[in-house]
């Protein structure tokens, strides 16, 4: 505490706190379309589409 440092000890699975799950659950809950679940190929078409276009089509808003 000399230096005015304090660490904060975070739990080993904290999703909340890591911004990639936030694009992945925007992706699973909102754009990815339900026929893209019919088989692993179309669903990683998708998710490569997706990803593909990020920040052009599509973008996640904290409003």
């Amino acid at each position: 505490m000399s230096h005015r440092v304090h660490l904060v000890y975070l739990s080993a699975y904290s999703p909340e706190l890591n911004l990639i799950e936030i694009l992945w659950r925007q992706m699973k809950y909102a754009w990815l379309p339900l026929n893209a679940y019919l088989s692993f190929d179309r669903l990683c078409d998708e998710v490569h589409r997706l990803l593909g276009s990020y920040g052009t089509d599509n973008a996640i808003t904290f409003e």
